[in-house]
């Protein structure tokens, strides 16, 4: 090569390094880009959310033997390029496209897990790759199989890119008969696995059934003490996905999260927390498949996803019963804007875990397709917590078979009125005292809703000794309804401008109620015999 052809390469290099860099750090700040104007208009005062930064240095899980011969698995090139950068004081690890299998991948503070376009992760079907830790679960500490991908006590972390992470989670959950069709349910249970007494459920393996016959109250066991009795019910212990405690600056934006094997994202504890264009996909018969769980998290951002979930969508929690008071981290300072939701048992949810409380929360521009209610907060007896300060404003839903919104405050059971006379013999109903475990649901403000097609429009299930308080619903259209509003066991609701067509007309029953204005008009008190009114 000649000194002059020489000279101006070099001095091509040199000036292409700085336009190379300044498209990187373009790249990483658009990749990091919140709009502002999501601050817009809140009705409570929070700070902005503190995004992650990364120092401009980088490498590929290339560089420590990863292999995407679909065939290696590669946990330990993931997890040593993780622990590489964060030695180096931070950076990014880089997963190329591919087909890449890996155990649980253990995220540290200071990294960002970049996923390039057609990187495909795939978590192992061994559940001896995930071994047993001490962890929370439904709000209860409990032991779970460790996570796919988690943090615990990481600060400035990030999941990003183009890709997708699949959890593989039929290997892991049980599967009720009729959530499938006849030839689907013949089809899994001739590919193993056993069956439940009644021959309803299918579950993976012998120590999966065992597991699910420990539990009596939801999903966590009893009587499961040594190592070799959570041991023997290992394939039980299903995790959720993506597991981050106790960690402040997250962003997760960008990638896909599919197939979990029980919720999918749940950070708890966690500060200054970004959710943005994530795409969650689970089955719609797949048991606990929660898109995502925030609980006891304080300044959070949930913007522009697409959720389908087999449970819950969009849900905060803050713990369950006496360990969730105990913790006393209420789920705070939360926006939620410009989400879809295409499955799920609720678009979003509050609780029923909310024993350490829920507030500052702002819900807005989302659009539910399809999810079993639309808006659903729940509850029961013995969790606590007060839930407070809920703004939900410009939410349209279409095909909502139950309710577009839900107060259920007896969730897993009956209200008083609701019960058959067969059931009030068998128990006889009394109003227990108010003490530290009756859930507090007040000051929620609801408007411009639309929905076209729901079953009941409306239903208030309130608490005898704690009635459901101060609640404004103005500006709902909903058609297609089958039936009207019902709001029982609440004081100081306020309605206007509410549009119901149902066979019923634009009716709304009410009873054990106080101080209900409808369009200007109170009713004081009424009790028990129901009360029919109509929106004008």
């Amino acid at each position: 090569m000649n000194k002059l052809v020489k000279k101006y390469l070099l001095l091509f290099a040199a000036s292409a390094l700085p336009l190379l860099y300044s498209c990187n750090v373009q790249a990483a700040q658009k990749a990091t880009s919140i709009d502002p104007s999501i601050y817009k208009e809140l009705p409570f005062q929070m700070p902005q959310v503190v995004q992650p930064s990364f120092p401009d240095y980088e490498v590929n899980i290339l560089d420590f033997d990863a292999k995407n011969d679909g065939m290696t698995i590669n946990t330990k090139a993931i997890n040593d390029a993780i622990k590489k950068v964060n030695a180096q004081g931070g950076g990014t690890v880089i997963i190329p496209a591919g087909i890449w299998i890996s155990g649980p991948i253990e995220l540290l503070s200071n990294v960002n897990l970049h996923t390039e376009k057609n990187a495909l992760v795939v978590f192992t079907e061994d559940f001896n790759a995930y071994p047993i830790i001490k962890t929370s679960f439904e709000g209860i500490e409990t032991r779970r199989c460790q996570s796919p991908i988690s943090a615990r006590n990481a600060e400035n972390i990030a999941i990003t890119g183009d890709g997708a992470f699949e959890g593989s989670g039929d290997a892991w959950r049980m599967v009720k008969k009729d959530k499938l069709t006849e030839s689907q349910w013949k089809d899994l249970v001739k590919s193993g696995g056993v069956l439940s007494a009644d021959k309803k459920i299918w579950y993976p393996s012998t120590k999966s059934l065992k597991g699910a016959l420990a539990c009596e109250d939801f999903n966590n066991p009893k009587g499961i003490n040594t190592d070799a009795d959570w041991e023997s019910i290992r394939d039980w212990l299903r995790p959720v996905m993506v597991s981050l405690v106790k960690c402040k600056k997250v962003l997760l934006q960008g990638v896909t999260f599919k197939n979990s094997p029980s919720w999918c994202l749940h950070p708890l504890s966690c500060e200054n927390i970004t959710i943005d264009h994530v795409n969650v996909f689970n089955p719609w018969y797949s048991q606990n498949g929660d898109a995502l769980d925030m609980e006891s998290c304080k300044n959070a951002l949930i913007i522009n996803n697409i959720f389908d979930a087999g449970d819950d969508a969009i849900c905060l929690k803050s713990g369950k019963d006496e360990d969730g008071r105990k913790r006393g981290e209420p789920c705070e300072n939360v926006i939620v804007r410009n989400n879809i939701v295409l499955h799920g048992h609720g678009g979003f949810v509050v609780g029923s875990e909310m024993s350490g409380g829920v507030k500052n929360i702002f819900v807005s521009d989302c659009t539910f397709l399809g999810t079993d209610v639309g808006l659903r907060f729940k509850s029961a007896r013995g969790r606590g917590g007060v839930v407070e300060g809920i703004y939900i404003n410009n939410i349209n839903m279409l095909n909502i078979p139950n309710e577009p919104l839900l107060f259920d405050l007896f969730y897993g059971g009956k209200a008083p009125d609701e019960l058959t006379e067969e059931d009030k013999i068998d128990k006889e109903e009394k109003t227990p005292l108010v003490t530290e475990a009756t859930p507090v649901f007040k000051n929620i403000h609801i408007s411009n809703i639309y929905c076209k097609n729901a079953g009941r429009a409306m239903f208030f299930n309130g608490l005898p000794e704690m009635k459901i308080q101060n609640v404004t619903i103005k500006n709902v259209v909903i058609t297609g309804a089958k039936e009207g509003a019902v709001v029982s066991q609440a004081d100081g609701v306020t309605m206007d401008n509410i549009k119901i067509a149902s066979p019923k007309g634009n009716s709304l029953i009410i009873k054990n109620t106080k101080n209900i204005k409808v369009d200007g008009f109170v009713y004081k008190e009424v009790d028990e015999k129901e009360k029919t009114v109509f929106f004008k």
